[in-house]
């Protein structure tokens, strides 16, 4: 009798140890696991940059950020060099002019209609068309099935029309140019259009795709030659004018309004020479 009396006391024992084991180690593990992984999500979310936005203004007014911009870019560098290499039309320009006209793909037009060049349907088109407002009311804008056949149109609609014929002796590395000469063939009516094209050319080095296509060396803009002094005579910042810098150019260079830069410098226009020294601070 005690002798069985003993068995069942060690076996109780024994099962009793092994069951309060069990549970302690697998808590412990899981504890551990969640510790780990919300640790990693923390420094995941400190680490990652903010984005600025801006808004871009064409046929709508959109808000994106910079990341949105440079994720366009990456989409449609590839188109926008092959256009380049079929049509002579420089990639920079074409990858500028989609940004501004689409809202960087995200503008009414370029999701209604896929149209990221803000093209009107004119007397000569015969596919499909959307209404929108931009310099009147309801104006017949080009609609297309996919965002490729709105970048081929865009080249054909430039070689074809002989205003623009004029664009096609320029440099292809010549971005400036040709943001003028858009301007001054008619593309849009915006004054400041050239230099909306020229900022986002510089801003995000839209010239390395001319660059790749053309089989040149591209300096990026912030490697280029730019100077900042200061005057003995004051502690305010002044730029040297470089060739080709606008009053637009230097304003988002230095953060600052283009109407502030011609207040802080008396300017009556927008007219820059090279080697002007101009107060940005």
């Amino acid at each position: 009798m005690f002798k069985k009396s003993l068995l069942l006391f060690i076996a109780l024992t024994l099962i009793s140890c092994h069951a309060t084991k069990s549970p302690i180690v697998t808590t412990k593990k899981a504890a551990s696991k969640n510790t780990t992984y919300s640790s990693r999500n923390k420094k995941n979310n400190t680490a990652k940059p903010k984005s600025r936005n801006e808004v871009i203004e064409s046929t709508s007014r959109t808000v994106v950020t910079n990341d949105i911009v440079s994720n366009y870019v990456l989409q449609y560098k590839d188109v926008a060099m092959g256009n380049m290499k079929t049509y002579g039309i420089p990639a920079s320009i074409i990858l500028a002019q989609g940004i501004l006209e689409s809202g960087a793909g995200r503008g009414d037009l370029a999701v209604s209609a896929n149209n990221h060049f803000g093209i009107k349907c004119h007397a000569d088109w015969k596919g499909d068309s959307v209404r929108h407002d931009d310099d009147s009311s309801q104006e017949c804008f080009r609609k297309y099935n996919k965002v490729a056949e709105s970048y081929k149109d865009h080249a054909l609609f430039l070689t074809g029309k002989g205003r623009y014929a004029s664009l096609f002796t320029l440099d292809k590395d010549d971005y400036k140019a040709w943001a003028k000469g858009l301007r001054k063939a008619g593309y849009a009516t915006d004054p400041r259009y050239p230099d909306k094209l020229i900022s986002y050319i510089e801003r995000y080095n839209l010239g390395q795709y001319d660059a790749m296509v053309l089989g040149t060396r591209y300096i990026p803009i912030e490697n280029q030659n730019t100077r900042v002094v200061n005057i003995e005579s004051g502690s305010e910042g002044f730029y040297e004018v470089q060739k080709g810098d606008t009053l637009y150019s230097i304003s988002k260079k230095y953060n600052v309004l283009v109407e502030d830069l011609k207040r802080k410098n008396n300017l009556s226009n927008n007219t820059l020479s090279i080697g002007q020294m101009l107060k940005v601070n």
